[in-house]
């Protein structure tokens, strides 16, 4: 099953997209608000700059590791790749200019909420800084807040929060 979200209310309407061929058109009436639109089956633009829902976590492909969105009720999950420098975390919104977006209707996540820089130690090993964007609801590592222009080096594995959102960072495997 697939979902698709109503671009008015944000609704989501589930159909099951093996009866339907690459390429096809679809319309969808939002049951809650009464909205018409139309969906092309494929791949979206959002999807194409991420990594694949089922993708292997192991990350061979990835240089500088991602970050692994948590299904929850708001979307379902993503490995997002990483980039070296600032990577801007936020929900994903059109005409939004940050770099890694969540696919998500989760309205406690910021636009803007936080930010992963990726960065080479004197080793030349991949360090990992997360801070708060900041953000309204705050960002959680192992259940403590990040204050406002706290810093805090996370590893691969390190679980934080965003919103009602749970991801957990994978490093390279060097």
């Amino acid at each position: 099953m697939k979902r698709v979200r109503c671009p008015k209310c944000d609704n989501y309407i589930a159909f099951d997209e093996t009866k339907y061929e690459p390429g096809q058109s679809l319309v969808f009436s939002c049951p809650q608000c009464g909205k018409q639109f139309g969906i092309r089956i494929g791949v979206s633009k959002l999807r194409a700059m991420q990594k694949d829902e089922n993708a292997d976590e192991n990350l061979a492909d990835s240089n500088f590791g991602a970050i692994i969105v948590i299904e929850n009720v708001f979307h379902y999950k993503q490995v997002i790749p990483l980039k070296l420098g600032d990577n801007v975390i936020g929900r994903y919104m059109k005409g939004n200019k940050i770099n890694t977006p969540i696919e998500t209707s989760d309205p406690s996540i910021d636009t803007r909420h936080c930010i992963i820089n990726v960065s080479y130690d004197k080793n030349r090993k991949l360090k990992y800084i997360l801070r708060d964007g900041p953000s309204n609801t705050g960002t959680f590592v192992d259940n403590e807040i990040l204050g406002d222009r706290e810093q805090r080096i996370i590893e691969d594995g390190t679980l934080f929060t965003i919103g009602a959102t749970s991801i957990i960072l994978r490093g390279t495997q060097e």
